[in-house]
């Protein structure tokens, strides 16, 4: 091994987390290159990774990737799947909607205060003329439509089965039939097929594969594992494919990527949020407290769809994740299968490692240990006096703590699932309580 080499190793053993200071890398537009990377390289605990893959299996997954500054350093297949494989995306392909919804309004196809009417016709639903003209575009973006979701098929796009129940805008619901016809309002506005406008305008730019295809009432994305990788590593970087800015609209990127309203701070523009004070499921009027994924960064953004389909979005890490496969349950958004993934993933990241920028723009690593704990719990890379807070997996604090010897006694806590924020650095890390 050359000098060089040598001292590569060593740098990358010094200093885990040395590849945050690297640019994004961008795969090749068409061909399978893609750079790699390997889990030591970037200082993660390889003993964890078995027990990750052995859960994604025991959920009847058929895909899982991880980018990390856009290279590959986790990439599995189960079973007959292959890396070229195609399986459908579910709900987590309402992120691209949002995109192309996004794209088609920076190209002045179309505006989010427009009338839904306008582009699906009059009477597209049961309700009075009045009321209908009052939906929006952007009430189908952030699914305040006001719309019965309660019907008997909430994914039934027929007029018969739209009926007003609320103002538009006051009533957050998990609504699959409005959000269909936002496809209908894409070709209405841009005057082609939905196929045909993602090729021009998204897949050939970012060397995507995939096709919406008909599944019932519902409008559904089939793909590869790397084409959704792709995609994501498109929003990781804020809607830009390298050189090439996909959409230079910052404001609706903005806007699609934070809370749009504030029944449900956890959903932008059909993107789920990670770090808000709150969350709703679909089917439930529930305001649940705390974070969608506690043992996530606060900046995950996700989307999610039926059976667990994920791809997850972690700017702080420069990290794409992604899942496709079925699973154990039958949920419409697997949220218990998302918080599952992420706490074993979090054990490959070593218990919690978190890097962030603070106000002087040093870096800090965190790391809490031991994870398993017992009856104490020791944070390494927390300033002394600092205010730190424990809260339980639904977000329910219980205790807040100023670090001193950075030990803190938890000999009281029941056995569960835990997360520490440390609000001078805006992080978070999760550890578990036997």
């Amino acid at each position: 091994m050359s000098i060089r080499g040598a001292l590569k190793i060593m740098m990358l053993s010094i200093c885990p987390l040395a590849g945050f200071n690297q640019g994004l890398y961008f795969p090749p537009l068409t061909g399978p290159e893609w750079e790699t990377e390997s889990p030591e390289a970037v200082g993660w605990c390889t003993n964890a990774i078995d027990p990750l893959y052995s859960l994604l299996a025991e959920e009847k997954s058929k895909a899982f990737l991880v980018l990390y500054n856009g290279r590959i350093i986790l990439e599995k297949y189960f079973g007959s799947f292959t890396r070229d494989s195609l399986w459908y995306w579910a709900s987590a392909g309402k992120t691209l909607t949002a995109f192309l919804t996004g794209m088609a309004v920076e190209d002045g196809e179309l505006a989010l205060h427009e009338p839904s009417a306008k582009y699906l016709g009059k009477g597209w639903t049961s309700c009075r003329e009045s009321e209908e003209n009052e939906i929006t575009i952007w009430h189908q973006l952030t699914m305040t439509t006001g719309l019965d979701d309660r019907v008997t098929d909430n994914h039934c796009t027929l007029d018969t089965c739209l009926l007003c129940l609320d103002q538009p805008g006051q009533r957050w619901a998990y609504h699959n039939a409005p959000y269909t016809l936002l496809r209908n309002v894409l070709e209405a506005a841009t005057g082609i097929n939905e196929n045909q406008y993602i090729q021009q305008k998204l897949k050939s730019r970012i060397g995507m594969k995939g096709l919406w295809l008909q599944s019932g009432w519902n409008n559904v994305y089939f793909s590869d594992a790397r084409s959704m990788a792709r995609f994501g590593l498109l929003v990781l970087n804020k809607g830009a494919w390298g050189q090439d800015v996909l959409m230079r609209d910052s404001s609706y990127f903005q806007a699609m990527t934070r809370p749009s309203q504030s029944l449900n701070p956890s959903y932008g523009y059909l993107w789920w949020l990670n770090g808000q004070p709150s969350f709703r499921l679909p089917g439930l009027q529930i305001d649940f407290p705390g974070p969608l994924l506690p043992e996530a960064p606060s900046d995950l953004i996700a989307g999610i769809g039926k059976n667990g389909q994920l791809l997850f979005v972690v700017p702080s890490l420069k990290l794409v994740m992604l899942r496709m496969g079925e699973s154990n349950g039958n949920d419409e958004v697997s949220i218990l299968l998302a918080r599952d993934l992420w706490s074993a993933f979090e054990k490959v990241r070593c218990g919690g490692t978190v890097a962030s920028d603070d106000p002087a723009g040093k870096q800090h690593k965190v790391i809490a240990f031991p994870n398993p704990a017992g009856d104490y719990l020791t944070l390494s890379g927390v300033a002394p006096g600092a205010r730190v807070v424990l809260s339980d997996a639904l977000g329910k604090v219980h205790e807040e703590y100023i670090i001193n010897n950075n030990n803190i006694l938890i000999n009281h806590l029941q056995t569960g699932l835990y997360y520490i924020k440390i609000p001078y650095l805006n992080q978070s890390l999760v550890f578990s309580k036997h």
